[in-house]
Formats: structure tokens, C-alpha cells, sequence
């Protein structure tokens, strides 16, 4: 998985458009300046990642991990199983379990996108 092109501008700048459309879902804006807004916090949250990320596989999984965060923020806790109701005897999922799978699945998704 490990590949040299992970720190290319191009590659980059696919991360940079993933996570802007996540923003754009969650936190719509109008206008050119709403855009632009959008697009520098983007470019933060990337480059802060970038800096610190040893390797592609580690640049992903930061990146998914918080892109899920802020999916599961703007969505509201979810912790049962479709279809409980709290008058049945299903148990809660574990809080991390659900996150855990979306967040592998995203990062399989941005590894897509990069390489």
C-alpha cells in the first residue's frame, strides 16, 4: 500500500476535494465566499494531517477518522440496531463497533481515490 506518489500534490489536492464535499454536505454555503471558506478550511484540515502523517496508509486513516467524526456529529448518535426501539430487548451496539467499520470503509475508499 505504502507509495511514493501519497505525497504529490495531485493526490492531495483528490483528499482536498473528498473532504470538501463532506463539508459541503454538513455545513452548506452559499455564495463565492461561503465556497471559499469551505475550501481553506479544507486546506487546513489536510495540510495539518499531511504534516504529522508518517506514512499514506497513516494520512488516510487520520483523515477518515475524522471525516467520520464530523459525519457522526452532524447525523446524531446512532447506537442501535435498525429497527430496536427502546421497549425490545436488543442491546445498543457498542458505541466504536459501528465507527470503526465506517471508518475502515472510508479509508478503503480514499485509498481508492489516491492510488
Amino acid at each position: 500500500m505504502e507509495t511514493n506518489n501519497w505525497r504529490n500534490e495531485e493526490s492531495r489536492q483528490k483528499i482536498v476535494h473528498k473532504i470538501m464535499d463532506t463539508l459541503q454536505r454538513h455545513m452548506p454555503q452559499t455564495g463565492a465566499d461561503g465556497m471559499n471558506e469551505l475550501k481553506k478550511i479544507a486546506l487546513r484540515f489536510e495540510e495539518k494531517i499531511y504534516t504529522v502523517a508518517m506514512s499514506q496508509q497513516d494520512y488516510l486513516r487520520r483523515i477518515s477518522l475524522k471525516m467520520l467524526s464530523l459525519e457522526s456529529k452532524a447525523n446524531g448518535p446512532s447506537n442501535h440496531f435498525p429497527g430496536s426501539s427502546p421497549g425490545n430487548n436488543q442491546r445498543p451496539l457498542d458505541p466504536g463497533e459501528g465507527n470503526t467499520k465506517k471508518a475502515n470503509l472510508l479509508h478503503r475508499r480514499l485509498i481508492r481515490l489516491v492510488t
